[in-house]
């Protein structure tokens, strides 16, 4: 091991001294000799993926060489870096590692500028790793990136920048309006990201659905909120499209927001000044609040059929769609709409899965063996919620609870010619499933 040892350095010192005889006029600083050994050294262990060897001399070359030498001794050291903080116990040192991560980003963007952009991604995400349960750091240094990037900022940045003001919102350290600004912010920023190829929209898609999803649960956008920011707001500006767009958005987020007169003014507005799927989608909402049935399906339908909606918003229509006819008793459209939902996903198709569950389980079925059947077709869509979507399991467990209580005995199906685990086709109520046979106790 001595003399493979002795072997490896005096070969890597060849290679310096050769590097450094064609090289050093290409500007490698004062020490230019040392650096350019040093590069040598630490880059051939790195090679070798001896990391340990590696990071010593990596530290000298970065001690010697001027920030032009090369770049890869930013990218190098980032992960040298990496493994180190991951090796190592002392909170006070990771910090310290971290301190140099984030400068080794700042140091490699100003020797090459051409490359900001992604290194500033890189630094955002490096952020988010190592600094996000520090939320006023991760709002003030994310905020600065993403306030320079927009929607060239990567949809984590834009994601953790919200889970940032939210939290400090939570501290009272921002104002309601400090954080729908910025969840206005960061969805405009994806709404705007460029998409070299179906699967990088279909991730903007999915980063929107986050976003909207993050924003709703912080319970930020509370009615009382909304009506004290946007209200005088709108009664001096009430033709600006912009700001009752907004309105209508944000009162299409918030819980028991529609029937209120400033959600009225703002989506009659809206559809007055620009007839789109927002405003078609928010005449549903204020003809749902008043019991509007048909209306309201007709204009939730025409936001899912317009053009202009996306993918992750159709999901979502359709299956705000299919839990407001299932409530209203409109059996075969609320089956249709769960459907579509579950298809597009989308985060949706847990709950959809449900909607289609309560739909057999609740079915109207005459046939001797159908009227347990439906209680079997409930079961496998419940099972699939839980499968789909992990966070409503305990909703779908007890229903499954609920309505195996009504499988028939073994004894009582064998006088059908059934046994459990049998395939059944079950038919009522204008539905239909392909199902299995279950029986009590199993």
């Amino acid at each position: 091991m001595k003399k493979l040892a002795l072997m490896i350095f005096a070969a890597l010192a060849f290679m310096g001294q050769n590097a450094f005889a064609q090289t050093s006029r290409f500007g490698h600083g004062k020490d230019s000799a040392d650096c350019v050994l040093y590069l040598s050294y630490y880059q051939e262990y790195y090679k070798q993926k001896n990391y340990d060897s590696a990071l010593p001399n990596w530290r000298k070359a970065y001690a010697v060489c001027p920030p032009t030498a090369s770049q890869n001794m930013f990218i190098h050291g980032t992960t040298l870096m990496t493994r180190l903080y991951n090796q190592t116990k002392d909170a006070a040192a990771k910090s310290a590692i971290v301190d140099t991560i984030l400068t080794l980003q700042d140091q490699r963007m100003a020797a090459y500028p051409k490359n900001r952009a992604s290194i500033l991604n890189n630094k955002g995400q490096h952020i988010i790793n190592y600094r996000s349960a520090d939320a006023a750091y991760t709002y003030k240094n994310l905020g600065e990136i993403v306030d320079e990037l927009g929607p060239q900022a990567n949809g984590p940045l834009q994601v953790n920048l919200l889970q940032a003001a939210i939290a400090m919102y939570r501290e009272n350290q921002l104002t309601a309006d400090d954080v729908i600004a910025t969840y206005d912010k960061v969805t405009a920023n994806v709404e705007n990201a460029s998409a070299k190829n179906d699967a990088e929209k279909e991730d903007n898609l999915k980063v929107k659905a986050t976003i909207e999803s993050i924003f709703a649960d912080s319970k930020v956008a509370s009615c009382e909120n909304l009506l004290a920011i946007f209200g005088p707001r709108f009664e001096a500006d009430p033709n600006n499209l912009a700001l009752v767009s907004n309105i209508v958005k944000l009162m299409n987020s918030a819980e028991d927001c529609a029937s209120n007169d400033l959600y009225l003014k703002a989506v009659t507005a809206m559809y007055n000044l620009d007839p789109s799927y927002r405003s078609a989608y928010g005449l549903y909402r204020l003809n749902a609040a008043r019991d509007n049935v048909a209306d309201a399906c007709r204009y939730l339908e025409e936001a899912i059929a317009s053009d202009e909606s996306d993918a992750a918003t159709d999901a979502q229509y359709y299956y705000e769609l299919a839990a407001f006819a299932y409530k209203n008793n409109m059996r075969s459209k609320a089956s249709e709409a769960a459907k579509k939902a579950i298809d597009m996903d989308y985060g949706y198709a847990g709950k959809a899965y449900m909607i289609l569950g309560n739909l057999w389980a609740s079915a109207s079925c005459s046939g001797e063996v159908d009227k347990y059947a439906r209680y079997w077709a409930a079961t496998d869509y419940y099972q699939k919620a839980r499968s789909a979507d992990p966070s409503i399991a305990d909703d779908a467990n007890a229903s499954i609870s609920s309505v195996s209580r009504y499988y028939p005995e073994a004894s009582e199906i064998f006088m059908y010619d059934l046994s459990a685990g049998q395939s059944y086709t079950v038919n009522c109520g204008g539905l239909s499933a392909f199902t299995t046979v279950r029986v009590s106790g199993r």
